[in-house]
C-alpha cells in the first residue's frame, strides 16, 4: 500500500508536467463509483494529496483516488491491467489502475483536515498529541496507523519510527511518557520526509533499520509478528525497543 510520501511523489510528477488548469477531453476506465460524464470537458483546478489519498480537484467536486494494497498509476503510458480511471488532457494522459475512486462534492477543504497530514505544511504536532491522549488505551503501533492522527503513515513508517524512537509497538499510549510521545510524533514527520527523499532516489530499502530485517541497525535480533488490533506485520527489536507498562 503506498504511504503518504509516495502520493506526494505522484503529485510532484504531475506538477512537473506544468498542466495549469487542463480540460478533461476524454474519460475512460471501468470505474462504476462515479459518473464519468461529470468530468468530461471540466477543467481541473489542481492536484493535492492528503495522507494516502490523491485528489484531483475541480470547481465544485473532487475525485479521490485511494491506491489500496495494489493500486498503480501511469503518466502518458498504458498497460494491460484493466484501467480503473483514465483522463485524457490536451497533451498528457493520467491512468489509474486497481484503485478505489470516489467523488467528493463541494469544497475539498470541507472533507479534509490538513493539520492531520504528516506531509502537509499545515501538519500540527500539538493536535496529534491531543488525539493520542484521547486514545490512552490504544497500542502505539495502532495509533501510528490511525489516519485521523497520522494521515499518510503506513506500515513501513510505523515500524521505522518506533525503532528510531526505541519504543515497543505494544506500549499503550497511557504508559508512554509525554516527552517520548512528542519524540514519536516528531520522528513520524522526520522519517516521512526521509522516506520521500530515499523513495525519489530509489534507495528506500537500503535505509531500513528494522523493517524486513533479521538483524537491526544496532546488530540485535529482530522478531516479526502481526501485532495490535490492526494485526499488521511488525518488526521489533526487544533489545532496542522498550515496552512501557
Amino acid at each position: 500500500m503506498p504511504e503518504g510520501p509516495s502520493i506526494v511523489i505522484l503529485k510532484d510528477l504531475i506538477s512537473d508536467l506544468h498542466l495549469g488548469k487542463p480540460e478533461v477531453l476524454e474519460v475512460a476506465g471501468n470505474v462504476n463509483t462515479i459518473d464519468k460524464e461529470k468530468l468530461l470537458h471540466k477543467k481541473i483546478q489542481g492536484f493535492k494529496s492528503w495522507g494516502k489519498h490523491f485528489l484531483i480537484c475541480f470547481d465544485d467536486f473532487t475525485i479521490r483516488i485511494h491506491f489500496m494494497l495494489f493500486g498503480t498509476y501511469l503518466i502518458n503510458e498504458t498497460k494491460k491491467t484493466p484501467l480503473k480511471l483514465g483522463l485524457t488532457l490536451k497533451n498528457d494522459q493520467l491512468n489509474f489502475y486497481t484503485c478505489k475512486v470516489d467523488l467528493l462534492d463541494g469544497d475539498v477543504n470541507d472533507h479534509y483536515n490538513w493539520k492531520a497530514d504528516i506531509m502537509s505544511e499545515h501538519w500540527d504536532p500539538k493536535l496529534a498529541l491531543e488525539k493520542l491522549n484521547e486514545t490512552k488505551e490504544t497500542y502505539i503501533c495502532d495509533a501510528l496507523l490511525d489516519q485521523d492522527i497520522f494521515a499518510g503513515v503506513g506500515n513501513i513508517i510505523k515500524n521505522e519510527v518506533l525503532y528510531r524512537s526505541q519504543v515497543h509497538p505494544l506500549s499503550k499510549i497511557e504508559n508512554i511518557p509525554t516527552a517520548k510521545l512528542k519524540a514519536i510524533i516528531k520522528e513520524a514527520q522526520r522519517y516521512s520526509f526521509d522516506f520521500l527523499k530515499w523513495k525519489k532516489e530509489n534507495t528506500l530499502s537500503k535505509h531500513w533499520e528494522v523493517y524486513q530485517q533479521k538483524i537491526c541497525a544496532r546488530e540485535h535480533k529482530v522478531t516479526k509478528k502481526a501485532l495490535g488490533k490492526t494485526n499488521r506485520q511488525t518488526y521489533v527489536c526487544n533489545d532496542c525497543q522498550k515496552k512501557y507498562k
